[in-house]
């Protein structure tokens, strides 16, 4: 059976210098499976088959024959909140139409590796499969260094959501009598998850002197770079733009934290490939290049992280960023941090000194122009704030500027050589350094 990642697959540490493996890893092909709210509880568009689809479609869009990978690395995990209600008949007709595994509900809400080979017979060779669990950022480094460590030499890499009928978070142990752990102390009280967030933002704008209405422009940036992206819940599905009068009629949902300062849960998968340099030369797409991947996984002292552990830890987190990766804050054209809650991604910006930005200038500097047209772009993707939750259209969108097919969302202020993504939260999270050239 497959394994999670041992520890010491990621690079959490201060001083370890540059990445061995700095350029000899390569990003080639994107796939993306159908974008939707909900699961209608068709075969078709459950989440293993839309998993499916975006695994052929990257090695479609490589020009990979599927007898020539030979890794596979996934995150399992499909929902932080829509779980299968319990007492509800499972939906056979679905685990009939494919290959199933001994998890009735494999491909339905939750995806192992197993369940992805027993249905793609085209996958042949693969030897080497391991999760990367939690999110699309860990997966990244998860196959990269399996690249880097000779463990696989094409290997694909896939993250993917599944969203059911009800209310998110409303399910799982959310439902039971009791619930175990430190999370009684805060879920008891039903605490929405953004509230942690919204307590430091709070916290921030008290600090220095600033407010919730200077979110304004990255909010509505982030909309229309994700109106630019055609796979997003957005651009698919509700084609509309987020104004400043809408962003400010928003209900909070715990002030700070108002309903667009969440992403909304959709359906929705995305797979790369990873190859070595040599035989990326040879595939459809331009190569890029993973010049380093960083982790934070450092714990709070308490049930949530305070503002001035967040800070030390992203200041922390942007030094092994450009550690590893041999550059410095000047070298980045752009950044794709993650967003799931925009309240944090100034965070992750200060932590990068981003174009110089200092601890409580970020909002500031949204007030400047951070389009894709202009010289500091912020967030091109759009992230899940432009395009639904998803963890990944960050890591999708640097690959694709470094190629230069990003379509109208394409960074034209700066030449985009080398961009950083990655997350979630701003304590704790997986983070990756792209580059057009290996050196």
């Amino acid at each position: 059976m497959t394994q999670d990642a041992p520890a010491s697959v990621f690079r959490a540490e201060e001083g370890m210098g540059v990445w061995e493996h700095r350029g000899k890893v390569a990003a080639v092909g994107v796939g993306h499976g159908p974008t939707s709210r909900r699961w209608d509880g068709k075969p078709e568009n459950c989440v293993g088959a839309i998993s499916i689809g975006a695994l052929r479609q990257a090695m479609d869009d490589a020009g990979v024959d599927p007898a020539q990978v030979d890794g596979l690395v996934i995150d399992p995990v499909t929902t932080t909140g829509a779980f299968w209600p319990q007492g509800k008949p499972l939906p056979m007709d679905t685990i009939n139409a494919f290959n199933a595994t001994d998890a009735p509900l494999d491909g339905i809400t939750q995806l192992s590796a197993e369940w992805l080979l027993k249905n793609m017979p085209e996958l042949t060779n693969v030897e080497f499969t391991m999760y990367g669990r939690g999110c699309m950022s860990r997966a990244i480094p998860v196959a990269a260094q399996a690249i880097g460590d000779g463990l696989a030499k094409t290997c694909l890499v896939l993250k993917a959501w599944h969203n059911l009928e009800g209310r998110y978070y409303h399910g799982g142990a959310n439902a039971g009598s009791a619930i175990p752990g430190s999370a009684a102390v805060r879920n008891l009280w039903g605490a929405p998850a953004c509230y942690s967030t919204a307590l430091q933002f709070a916290e921030y704008c008290h600090k220095y002197g600033k407010t919730h209405e200077m979110m304004a422009p990255f909010m509505e940036n982030s909309r229309r770079n994700g109106l630019n992206f055609p796979e997003g819940y957005w651009a698919q599905h509700r084609p509309e733009r987020l104004t400043h009068e809408d962003y400010f009629a928003a209900r909070w949902i715990a002030k700070p934290a108002s309903l667009f300062d969440n992403d909304i849960p959709i359906m929705v998968s995305a797979a790369y490939l990873f190859t070595t340099p040599e035989r990326a030369r040879d595939m459809k797409q331009k190569p890029v290049y993973i010049l380093n991947h960083a982790s934070s996984r450092t714990r709070p002292r308490s049930l949530l992280p305070t503002l001035d552990e967040v800070e030390e830890d992203t200041f922390r987190t942007g030094r092994k960023i450009y550690e590893g990766a041999g550059i410095t804050a000047d070298d980045l054209s752009f950044e794709n941090m993650y967003d799931g809650f925009s309240l944090f991604h100034q965070f992750h910006l200060e932590g990068l000194r981003y174009r110089g930005i200092q601890p409580g200038e970020a909002l500031d500097f949204y007030q400047t122009d951070i389009s894709v047209e202009g010289p500091n772009p912020i967030s091109p993707s759009g992230g899940n704030v432009g395009s639904g939750r998803s963890r990944f259209w960050m890591h999708t969108d640097c690959i694709q500027q470094i190629q230069n097919r990003a379509g109208p969302r394409q960074v034209i202020g700066v030449k985009p050589e080398i961009g950083v993504s990655g997350g979630p939260m701003p304590v704790g999270g997986d983070y990756t350094v792209w580059g057009s050239s290996p050196d």
